[in-house]
């Protein structure tokens, strides 16, 4: 077995197409205050997404708890290390490599970086359609020597304040097109959902 079954078994793909927009959604409703949806959404969202995997292929197949010295990889599975990017968007944005406030660190990442594992990338499109894509380490790696690190690779602006390294747009759409790259698409609406983010911490302390 591989990740790929994420993308080649019918009944797998038809769960995460129903399921997906609406863990998503409690993941934007759980990041909110006063309307407006916080960072930790994406935290939130790759918590759901390694959920997926530990139910798909076993605890025994995920490992989760990865030393901190691995800063591109967020998961393993079945011995590959994976990376979990979420992006919002009709098309294509940049996603974050590395974050670092240090524009000589960013510098320096972006001049030695290759791809060191897969990358599991959704792309969230509400109202729309979206979809998920898998980009082997292998197909990195080539689109990166093809592309050339100055497109592959976006750097923060000089005089602003760097917030990290991103891999750019420009990749993202060579990377879909990638042979090896598996894909399908997903319908991003909303259900109406009642929700309150205090609930569940309300119920433990009610508890006697």
């Amino acid at each position: 077995m591989s990740i790929a079954e994420l993308f080649t078994d019918k009944e797998t793909v038809a769960k995460i197409q129903a399921k997906l927009p609406k863990l998503f959604h409690l993941a934007e409703l759980e990041s909110s205050r006063a309307g407006k949806v916080g960072m930790e959404v994406g935290s939130v969202r790759e918590k759901i997404l390694v959920a997926l995997l530990l139910y798909k292929f076993g605890e025994q197949n995920v490992q989760t708890d990865l030393p901190i010295h691995e800063p591109e990889s967020d998961v393993i599975v079945f011995g590959r290390p994976l990376s979990i990017k979420t992006m919002t968007g009709a098309s294509f944005k940049s996603v974050k490599l590395i974050w670092t406030v240090d524009a000589e660190q960013a510098i320096e990442f972006a001049h030695r970086y290759i791809p060191s594992c897969d990358m599991l990338l959704v792309q969230v499109n509400w109202d729309n359609t979206g979809g998920i894509f898998l980009f082997s380490q292998e197909a990195q790696i080539e689109a990166l020597e093809k592309m050339g690190r100055a497109s592959y690779i976006k750097l923060p602006k000089a005089g602003t304040n760097p917030r990290g390294v991103e891999l750019s747009a420009k990749a993202l759409d060579v990377l879909s097109a990638h042979p090896q790259t598996l894909k399908f698409p997903v319908q991003w609406y909303r259900t109406k959902v009642e929700y309150n983010p205090y609930r569940r911490w309300l119920d433990f302390w009610q508890e006697e």
